[in-house]
């Protein structure tokens, strides 16, 4: 009985894996593939690499995006953790439960209907849609998943170190300047790339907030799947895939030398 509940354990595990790897395995092979046809093999070659850095329109819409991930992360990173101080350090005030269900709301709202909004929203101060209402939107959805990693990492700090420096003469600003951020740092670090991932990733509140010349990288690829898939989108998508990589490599890298350090 032990023995068929670990290769149940094992096999359900492999399933696992291969159901969530496997398509990116068959992608990132198939970007090298030198047939036009996605589905048919004809031989390793790099063509559509050097095609996709020919190509003017995919490489805006990644510059695009890229600009859009780092300044609405930015934004939201900021706004985010000023939220969760005023819900984690300034206790029950006229109001709470009215902002805090704002700030939640986001997270559980369809995202349709968050773009739909935002789109309205515009209209009626009649803004022009473009980057910056791009940027606008990412901040908006992304400022709530720092506002909780933050108020999370603040929930559990230990308060008599902020009250020990209030009571040595330091001021609130001091205080959460040298003691409280410090300490948040890493859940404030950790929002801003989870912001900046969900906007890198995000096509329903960008293709409601876009305009002409703020086309973002996931609303090139979705039209160009709209016509067929061509080997170019499994090259930007293995390129995406091959930064995440070394994202993940460096990150590991710093924590294991400050855990040696």
């Amino acid at each position: 009985m032990r023995k068929s509940a670990t290769a149940f354990q094992i096999g359900a595990m492999l399933f696992g894996f291969a159901f969530l790897y496997v398509p990116i395995a068959l992608l990132i092979l198939y970007s090298f593939n030198a047939s036009r046809l996605v589905t048919v093999w004809g031989g390793f070659s790099t063509r559509w690499y050097v095609s996709l850095l020919s190509n003017e329109q995919v490489l805006a819409s990644a510059w695009v995006s890229l600009r859009v991930g780092v300044i609405s992360a930015f934004f939201a990173t900021i706004l985010g953790t000023c939220a969760a101080i005023a819900l984690s350090r300034y206790g029950r005030f006229r109001g709470r439960f009215l902002f805090s269900a704002m700030i939640y709301a986001p997270l559980v709202m369809p995202e349709v209907i968050l773009g739909l909004s935002l789109l309205l929203f515009f209209v009626a101060l009649d803004v022009p849609r473009g980057l910056w209402t791009v940027i606008a939107g990412h901040s908006t959805f992304g400022m709530c998943f720092v506002t909780v990693l933050v108020q999370a990492r603040l929930s559990t700090l230990d308060r008599s170190l902020e009250e020990a420096a209030q009571d040595l003469g330091a001021s609130p600003l001091t205080v959460l300047t040298r003691i409280t951020l410090p300490l948040a740092a890493p859940s404030i670090a950790a929002g801003f790339m989870l912001a900046f991932t969900l906007s890198l990733d995000d096509f329903v509140i960008a293709s409601f907030t876009s305009g002409p010349g703020s086309t973002t990288l996931p609303m090139r690829i979705y039209s160009q799947v709209r016509l067929g898939v061509t080997p170019e989108i499994n090259a930007i998508s293995t390129l995406m895939i091959a930064a995440v990589v070394v994202l993940l490599a460096a990150g590991s890298l710093v924590v294991r030398l400050r855990r040696k350090a």
